[in-house]
């Protein structure tokens, strides 16, 4: 199983910034991929960022040019900072992962996507 730990949510004003971080943690032996997604009142879940072992990255039409999503492999760890935030942006925002979590690399690979538990973003205008 694999543990994904959110933080770095708040209340900030329209134009201001944010950093949130997700920590992966468990029976971990490699994560094939990591993003942040949100949901807002009332509306479906979205992809803001992602990022893919290879190093490539994706964004939401919405954020690019604002938002800079980051990852540490040493510490299983992703990373998105948020600037020049606009009351839209207001929303539950959740780490995903798909991580490999066989015991041994002899093994065959056991992959899962797993999600965390969320932490709201409110921009105020």
């Amino acid at each position: 199983q694999v543990q994904l730990v959110e933080s770095g949510g708040g209340l900030v004003q329209a134009g201001g910034s944010l950093r949130l971080s997700c920590a992966a943690s468990g029976s971990i032996f490699s994560i094939n991929y990591m993003g942040w997604y949100r949901q807002a009142p009332g509306k479906q879940r979205e992809l803001v960022a992602e990022v893919f072992s290879s190093g490539v990255t994706n964004y939401a039409d919405s954020v690019k040019g604002r938002f800079t999503i980051s990852r540490d492999f040493a510490k299983n760890t992703v990373y998105l900072e948020m600037n020049s935030l606009k009351p839209e942006d207001t929303a539950v925002y959740y780490c995903k992962d798909r991580a490999d979590t066989r015991p041994v690399s002899t093994m065959p690979s056991r992959i899962s996507d797993y999600w965390g538990q969320g932490t709201q973003v409110t921009v105020s205008s």
